[in-house]
């Protein structure tokens, strides 16, 4: 893929660019050229959610096309479609949602920040009149994320100074992070990358930034493990990941692929028996999910993930912790239940990194040791996750354990178990 052939491909709707971003979608009015006169305002209410109110989607529901007189269930279920509608803008979330004053003020300012998206589908799940839904929190914009508050920082964990050429993050001895685009379908109101996502700048994800960053990787044989992220990975054309992870795995040293993604989650039509074929060619191959709340484990995701599963790709769940969200034993034991019902294996539970503008959504750290606590001993093992703290400042994750080991006494060491009993274990020093 030379950079004139780049050139010539399509972006997921259908809109052609010259570098390999997907930021063009951003900066295209995907409702001027409707046919028959259709309006931008008409374009949003066939993709915008129906207010739901007493009659919202039941957790496990299946989010379906909104309206009689909306898109067509081929339309729906058209990974292109979702993202070509996705809600951009005030209009868009006063169509889908009763916003509150705090949420409208926020949109209104936010300006150059992070960008509002959030797919139809996705929006199905938001409840329209309930401003403290879970997932609306994690999604609509509110005047808290305007304010930088003490410890945050726009690169809390110091990506940009670990980078030893442009999109590769370098931080462990062994494994590195390939960012190969800044566009995701939804963007998450507390993303530890709001400095890059849905931006353009120094980050163009060309086919000569690839190619250095590969160069970079060929050189490096301590590289064993590349994690591949963004923006979000899977919403690239299939032949452009493909291009990729071909290369990545014609580098002898490199044993070990790994991508991080929410579209399971937001977009699971994206997740096609095709991208599935193409991402079983390059095992070891491992995806981490980004989850945050039961109401996403709808039958649309169950087959997505039934699907990624059926490839031979281990899916493990990343979950951040979040305040009114996923903040008590009682949501994050459904999830983690859910998860492993549909096959995905939860993996970290996250404390939210200090970005800027995020300490309306942050808990502290005694919440996370808390669930963990509540948690293990009491569910599966499968289904406990590992609290990680990533350290500010480029520390990496550090795990943070519940205290169970109590000390020394004599000949045995004391251990505190799940029901908080102590037990002697002999271990002679």
């Amino acid at each position: 893929m030379d950079e004139q052939s780049s050139g010539s491909d399509l972006e997921p709707g259908g809109l052609s660019r010259n570098t390999i971003s997907l930021n063009v979608i951003e900066r295209v009015d995907l409702y001027a050229t409707r046919p028959n006169g259709v309006s931008r305002k008409q374009g949003l209410s066939r993709a915008r959610p129906r207010s739901p109110g007493r009659n919202h989607r039941p957790t496990g529901a299946s989010a379906r096309p909104p309206r009689a007189e909306g898109p067509s269930v081929r339309e729906w279920n058209d990974w292109r479609w979702q993202l070509r509608h996705r809600i951009r803008d005030l209009e868009g979330l006063e169509e889908a949602f009763r916003l509150t004053d705090d949420e409208r003020l926020a949109v209104e300012r936010i300006g150059g920040h992070l960008p509002v998206g959030i797919t139809p589908y996705y929006a199905r799940l938001i409840r329209a009149d309930d401003p403290d839904d879970p997932i609306r929190r994690t999604m609509v914009p509110q005047t808290g994320e305007l304010v930088q508050g003490p410890g945050e920082a726009d690169d809390p964990l110091a990506e940009d100074s670990h980078m030893p050429v442009p999109g590769l993050v370098h931080r462990y001895p062994d494994r590195v992070l390939f960012l190969v685009t800044s566009f995701c379908a939804t963007y998450c109101r507390y993303c530890t990358r709001a400095r890059l996502v849905g931006k353009t700048g120094e980050y163009h994800f060309n086919t000569q930034q690839y190619e250095r960053a590969l160069d970079y990787l060929r050189e490096h044989a301590e590289i064993r493990d590349v994690l591949l992220s963004g923006g979000d990975p899977l919403t690239m054309q299939d032949d452009r990941l493909e291009w990729i992870l071909s290369r990545l795995r014609a580098i002898p040293h490199v044993e070990f692929l790994r991508l991080g993604s929410k579209i399971p989650v937001v977009l699971p039509q994206r997740i096609t028996p095709e991208l599935c074929r193409m991402l079983r060619k390059y095992h070891p191959f491992w995806l981490s999910i980004h989850f945050m709340h039961p109401n996403e484990l709808t039958p649309e995701v169950a087959r997505a993930c039934g699907r990624l599963a059926d490839a031979g790709i281990p899916l493990g769940a990343q979950i951040v912790l979040m305040r009114g969200v996923n903040d008590s034993v009682e949501t994050m034991k459904k999830l983690v239940h859910g998860l492993l019902k549909n096959r995905v294996r939860p993996y970290y539970i996250y404390q939210c990194d200090p970005i800027s503008g995020s300490a309306h959504l942050r808990t502290p750290i005694e919440k996370g040791l808390e669930i963990v606590a509540g948690l293990r001993g009491f569910t599966t093992g499968y289904a406990v996750p590992t609290f990680v703290v990533d350290a500010p400042g480029g520390g990496g994750k550090i795990p943070v354990f519940p205290d169970t080991l109590i000390g020394r006494d004599g000949d045995h060491v004391l251990f505190r178990n799940y029901e908080g009993k102590t037990y002697r274990y002999y271990d002679p020093e």
